[in-house]
């Protein structure tokens, strides 16, 4: 099992939302300090005197993911400042949602960089120094929508389903070359934080909360999780999908559990 107490937490996107809930608890459970990076200066300056007004000990960095410039300079800075992190969340994430014909450049060149490449990045950057303390956690946030496609999701659901084909690679390889270094991906459906304001709960799964998510999330840690799916009905989804020919999958995610639908009234969240 891994433990936080005394460990160094790093959490990208983590000025608010899911990811602030995950760092809280870390901090809760014991975690030496949480590092956060996000871009958003303004949460990140609040929520590091918020939470070392509580006498926790955390850290901001101001860090663009969808520039690789800046984070080898986030990173640099970790490495120089702490030698490094044990546990790393990466959490932050974005999604555009809208038909893939109305998508411009800039669309697809945003979410690929900040939902896949700096995910890969960071963890690039920052495994050495989790390898040469012998363990450590990376846990990567995917969705469900890297389980089925949807109408309206075709760039986001491209984005996770990338990060969970990486996240479960890297996991065989710190299996085998690295066995202290645990993996763990989670991908849930739709969380109340926000992000997909306006998204319909599919037909027997429930828009999650964020606190709930968050538990889970550092549950999944604690016991050394290998996935994670949120909530339980998404465990259907490669069952069905698996088995099912595609024109039948088609019609039961459609028609019986109203996926290909959910996204039909999207407006996220607002600026």
């Amino acid at each position: 099992m891994s433990s936080l107490k005394n460990k160094t937490v790093l959490v990208t996107g983590g000025a608010s939302g899911i990811g602030l809930l995950v760092g809280e608890l870390c901090l809760k459970q014991g975690a030496k300090r949480l590092l956060i990076w996000d871009i958003d200066a303004k949460k990140l300056t609040e929520t590091v005197e918020a939470l070392t007004a509580k006498g926790y000990e955390a850290e901001g960095y101001i860090t663009d993911l969808s520039d690789t410039v800046s984070i080898e300079d986030a990173a640099r800075q970790v490495i120089a400042q702490h030698g490094g992190i044990d546990i790393l969340f990466n959490n932050a994430g974005i999604v555009i949602g809208k038909l893939f014909e109305d998508h411009t450049a800039a669309d697809i060149q945003k979410t690929l960089a900040i939902n896949v490449e700096a995910v890969m990045q960071v963890t690039r950057l920052l495994l050495p120094s989790i390898i040469a303390r012998k363990s450590g956690h990376i846990i990567n946030i995917a969705s469900a929508a890297g389980l089925t496609p949807n109408p309206r999701m075709s760039v986001y659901a491209a984005s996770k389903w990338a990060v969970l084909g990486w996240s479960e690679s890297l996991r065989l390889e710190m299996e085998s070359e690295h066995p202290g270094i645990k993996v763990t991906t989670i991908a849930p459906s739709y969380i109340n934080t926000g992000m997909f304001e306006g998204a319909k709960a599919p037909l027997l799964t429930p828009i999650l909360e964020p606190d709930f998510m968050a538990r889970r999330i550092v549950e999944a840690v604690n016991k050394d999780e290998i996935m994670v799916l949120e909530p339980a009905s998404v465990n259907l989804l490669p069952v069905l999908k698996g088995l099912l020919p595609t024109r039948v999958f088609d019609f039961v995610a459609d028609h019986v559990f109203g996926v290909y639908h959910t996204m039909d009234q999207f407006k996220g969240r607002k600026p």
